[in-house]
């Protein structure tokens, strides 16, 4: 200000030596110069802007874990209901990334128009309310695609997910805006821009990784995937109502957490419901949503999408009519006798195990399953209890390592069986897998489940086998436990020798998720 008004009063005593000093008022007035502004005098901060100053870094460390935490918590939410498939998570994470662009340009904008840090505390405040909301609110449209599901119609499936994930946009926008926002408010000078947008990005970033570790290794496996939504939201909420605190103002932001809070105390209720029986009991695992469910006298297994039964036990009967009962028809492809030892990988329930057990006696079996939680459900509901049953928690494909390391598992005589899905005129899956197979075995076999389920069981094995073989063994069966199982196949099974057919899965190729959802899609079209 001090500089300002010295040079306009030299120009102006320049002029009243010409003019007397008559023309000076006027001559003030002309001479000031517009690119020279007079700022007054800088006030202090008040105590609410320096404490929303202070809040900006944790309030961008925080948008960032909210952030990943909902996309994880997006893709769990969608699970019971679509599955957890490549494409699922494909779709998710692009529409998320949009939804991100969209807030970052958004947030830039809005930030130069209004660089005000209580707005920007007021836009967390509402994604921490959106993302609140998302529970209670995809619960019907879900419910809708389960009844799409049930009445094999395209047409609501795909509109439910695409619903669903359009519930996230709003928060996932809300929360890009977040860092662009606190970059603006935190320079102060064009010298320090750098440091300031990098401190937000290095927090952020900081906060996403927390968010990615956090839900997947502890909320949600051990909470839940709807409490860990109210986890995010509470503690976007809670940085908001600090944010917005001010001395002397209404104070109905404080009602922010508590209205997450009952949110989270009304959104109790089942995860899903049962698509038929009565469902006896539900959870969320760090792999699977897992139900099960009772129908009749059977207890049934069935993960994520529901679209599948995993496992099956029913105290009045040895006999599922299913695919499990064909997998004790193996040693009929190799030695033809009761096997020594048996390996099952993907154990879930233990069925075969029970099964093999109550009919070839207590010979060792070693069970592989990769989810914990389905081993204590098997323990619980499925009567996996066989004191022949060594229970191994881990990864089948690590633990049989590959398919040569499978092959070398076998004992002379011994036979691989795999369980494979189809449709009734769809058997891209089998001849995919059949194919593999015998580009290892030098015998690869086929049977059909026509029973209750569209199963294939494929049969490989490195010992002298036929088609010819099998059907003499089988109607030879002196086990009066087994003749059932034995007389089924023969009668409806079809079983066949298949050759090789030029597929070839391998680890670096095999796009089986892609296949499973064209077969179940072209399944749903051709049913419609």
């Amino acid at each position: 200000m001090a500089a300002a008004s010295f040079v306009t009063c030299e120009r102006a005593a320049g002029y009243r030596l010409l003019t007397g000093g008559r023309a000076a008022p006027r001559i003030l007035k002309r001479t000031l110069r517009p690119e020279i502004e007079l700022h007054p005098v800088p006030r202090l901060p008040s105590p609410a802007a320096s404490w929303r100053q202070r809040l900006l870094l944790p309030l961008a460390f925080t948008g960032g874990l909210a952030s990943l935490g909902i996309e994880f918590a997006a893709a769990r939410l969608l699970a019971p209901f679509f599955g957890q498939s490549l494409f699922i998570w494909g779709t998710l994470i692009g529409l998320i990334l949009i939804y991100l662009t969209i807030g970052y340009y958004a947030g830039g904008r809005l930030a130069d128009r209004r660089p005000d840090a209580r707005l920007l505390f007021q836009l967390a405040a509402a994604a921490a309310l959106l993302t609140a909301a998302i529970p209670i609110v995809s619960r019907p449209i879900l419910s809708v695609a389960q009844s799409g599901f049930a009445q094999v119609s395209v047409g609501l499936v795909l509109g439910s997910l695409i619903s669903v994930i359009v519930l996230f946009a709003a928060p996932v926008i809300l929360l890009g805006m977040v860092s662009p926002f606190v970059i603006r408010l935190r320079i102060r000078h064009l010298e320090t821009a750098g440091n300031a947008a990098g401190a937000v990005y290095a927090l952020s970033t900081l906060g996403s990784i927390l968010g990615t570790f956090l839900p997947v290794f502890w909320l949600i496996p051990t909470y839940g995937t709807r409490p860990t939504i109210f986890v995010l939201a509470f503690l976007l909420g809670a940085i908001s109502t600090a944010g917005l605190y001010e001395p002397g103002r209404r104070r109905l932001y404080l009602l922010i957490p508590v209205l997450i809070l009952v949110l989270a105390l009304l959104s109790g209720g089942a995860i899903r419901g049962a698509a038929y029986g009565e469902r006896v009991y539900e959870t969320e695992s760090a792999y699977n949503y897992i139900q099960v469910i009772r129908s009749g006298n059977e207890t049934q297994l069935l993960l994520d999408e529901g679209s599948a039964v995993h496992s099956i036990y029913d105290p009045t009967s040895l006999y599922t009519h299913g695919y499990w009962d064909d997998a004790l028809l193996a040693p009929y492809f190799g030695s033809g006798h009761a096997p020594g030892r048996v390996a099952l990988v993907g154990l879930a329930g233990g069925t075969v195990a029970r099964q093999f057990t109550a009919i070839d006696g207590p010979m060792p079996i070693d069970g592989v399953e990769i989810d914990p939680k389905i081993v204590d459900v098997g323990r619980r509901y499925f009567d996996m209890n066989e004191p022949n049953l060594h229970v191994t928690v881990a990864d089948g494909r690590y633990w049989m390592a590959t398919q040569e390391s499978a092959k070398a598992h076998l004992s002379p005589g011994g036979v691989l069986a795999i369980n494979v899905g189809r449709t009734p005129t769809d058997n891209r899956l089998v001849d995919a897998l059949s194919g593999t197979l015998n580009a290892v075995f030098e015998n690869v076999f086929v049977l059909d489940s026509n029973r209750r389920f569209t199963n294939s069981v494929i049969y490989a094995t490195s010992s002298p086998a036929s088609v010819d073989q099998f059907i003499a063994r089988a109607g030879a069966e002196t086990n009066p436990k087994l003749q059932p199982i034995a007389a089924e196949a023969l009668q409806t099974g079809g079983v066949r020798q298949v050759r090789p057919n030029g597929i070839v899965f391998t680890d670096d190729l095999a796009p089986v998720e892609r296949l499973i959802d064209d077969i179940i899609l072209s399944y749903i079209r051709s049913s419609g």
